[in-house]
């Protein structure tokens, strides 16, 4: 712990900035000094877990939103300027507020000089991320050394599996070269209805493609396992040849309804709601799932009733059943408009009758070309070591029993893998020897992710707060991804959805310098 340690702003006191929160707390050497939020009761149950405890908040301490932090910080400067005696600042920030917010408020932020991590997806557009790269390295196109640590929610990266699965491949080349990966996430036949029918983020023109919204960080793994070179190598990335993607909303719309349920909206006033597994009072207050039947008051069944904890110290389990059954409960009717409709979510909603149009299925696929480097003596395993032609195939399926508990196949020129979320297998062609790696299964969200990100971005801002580091070495040593990274897998999924739409093979190289590198340059 340094003596002066990194103090850090959440942006946004839902399940991600209470991730960030916990993780910071727990797992690093920050301390979590204010919070940003509208809804009070958020603001102050994410304040008095990490920040204020019982005795209430300070000066500085708590904000209705990002806006209200950048005015505070820009008076306290002033009073500080002037002598006064103010509360100390914060040195970063953690963005957790929705995905379609975040190019406003790194954008607001950016005049502060503020370390930033934000939660992934960077933006919704590709329009909006190449802003947010503009806005971080004034400087470009020529200079691209980052004034202050960037960090982006691709919590994969950071996990203790995936970590040493990357050391396997790129380093200790225990299956040869890579020739192919083959990666799925199972998002989970009721996680899906949760988050991309019912939820946040179900349709594109609100959000983003589910591609960006549920699996960026999956397209980003590939390109960190094929594309970003291993660690100490000069070499530059080995970018993909080609890119492209197939998928649709296959199950969840009015096509295939029952026909048993009738013209309900709403599946506790379904006539088939207890024979539906999709039925809300099954999933949100039944017992088979992570219902609050089983005992969980965590997700998803505070995302339906965020004060369901609050609710049932107050007044036992049955006022918490009834205030999320009434939750529940919220219906709309033919009179109702379009626009109110699609402005919230319905949790208790039929599954067939959403308004969602994100992608329930989905593959991607990414071919690379040999790409040797120059000067390798004429040894050709040398030069191609890394930069051999090679395939991977990503899939995003909603119907599994799995929950996010991803999984993949790799194929080597001397082995292959098959890595799942506790167990990473390796089989030799040339010796016949299977080996097994049992990873630490770090607790917290995505393997032990979360904690890895707010780590690593905690002490790359400690590195250059305390132990004068520079900003560029921080970011590489304990980050670990560079802007132009971010950029870049951000990119293939918007190549990816630009390929599904057009049913074609794009050439990822010309595609980026006509729709990343031509935004780059254009005065805005």
């Amino acid at each position: 712990m340094s003596i002066n340690p990194p103090r850090l702003l959440i942006i946004g006191a839902g399940s991600r900035g209470n991730a960030y929160a916990h993780a910071t707390e727990t797992a690093s050497n920050g301390i979590v000094v204010a919070v940003a939020d509208p809804i009070v009761y958020k603001r102050r149950r994410l304040g008095e877990r990490y920040i204020w405890g019982k005795t209430g908040p300070s000066e500085g301490q708590e904000f209705e939103d990002w806006s209200h932090f950048v005015a505070y910080e820009q008076d306290r400067r002033s009073r500080a300027a002037r002598g006064d005696d103010v509360p100390e600042g914060v040195d970063g920030v953690f963005i957790c507020v929705l995905d379609e917010q975040h190019k406003e408020v790194i954008l607001g932020l950016a005049p502060l000089g503020l370390h930033i991590m934000c939660e992934k997806p960077l933006a919704c557009t590709l329009e909006d991320c190449v802003a947010i790269y503009k806005a971080l390295l004034p400087g470009l196109p020529g200079n691209i050394t980052p004034t202050k640590i960037f960090s982006i929610g691709h919590v994969l990266r950071y996990s203790p599996h995936n970590m040493l699965l990357r050391k396997l491949l790129l380093e200790d080349k225990v299956i040869g070269e890579t020739v192919s990966i083959n990666h799925t996430e199972p998002v989970g036949w009721w996680h899906f209805t949760h988050s991309y029918v019912r939820g946040n983020w179900r349709r594109e023109s609100t959000t983003a493609p589910s591609l960006l919204t549920k699996s960026c960080h999956d397209i980003d793994l590939l390109l960190w396992m094929l594309c970003s070179p291993p660690p100490g190598s000069p070499n530059a990335a080995h970018v993909p040849s080609t890119i492209t993607s197939a998928g649709s909303l296959q199950f969840f719309n009015k096509s295939r309804k029952p026909s048993a349920a009738g013209s309900a909206t709403n599946c506790l006033s379904c006539p088939i709601e207890s024979s539906c597994k999709y039925s809300a009072k099954k999933i949100y207050l039944g017992s088979e799932l992570k219902g609050l039947g089983s005992g969980n008051t965590h997700w998803p069944v505070d995302i339906v009733v965020p004060e369901i904890e609050e609710c049932i110290a107050a007044g036992g389990l049955s006022s918490g059943e009834a205030v999320l059954k009434a939750k529940l409960e919220e219906d709309y009717t033919t009179a109702t408009p379009a626009s109110e409709i699609s402005s919230r979510n319905w949790f208790g909603r039929c599954v067939w009758e959403a308004d969602n149009d994100v992608c329930d299925d989905q593959v991607v696929t990414m071919t690379w070309d040999n790409d040797p480097v120059p000067n390798a003596g004429g040894d050709n395993a040398k030069a191609l070591t890394g930069r051999g032609a090679k395939t991977a195939i990503f899939h995003m399926v909603a119907h599994t029993k799995k929950i996010c508990e991803r999984y993949s196949h790799i194929y080597g020129t001397d082995g292959e893998i098959y890595a799942d979320s506790d167990k990473i297998i390796v089989e030799n062609f040339n010796t016949g020897a299977k080996k097994v790696y049992k990873p630490h299964l770090a607790g917290g969200g995505h393997g032990g992710g979360d904690a890895g990100l707010a780590r690593q971005f905690i002490l790359a801002v400690d590195a250059v707060k305390n132990h004068g580091a520079k900003v560029p070495d921080a970011q590489r040593e304990h980050v670990g991804c560079s802007l132009e990274e971010v950029i870049r897998s951000h990119a293939m999924v918007f190549a990816a959805e630009d390929a599904r739409k057009g049913k074609k093979v794009l050439n990822f190289p010309q595609w980026w310098k006509e729709e990343v590198e031509v935004g780059l340059l254009k005065d805005e």
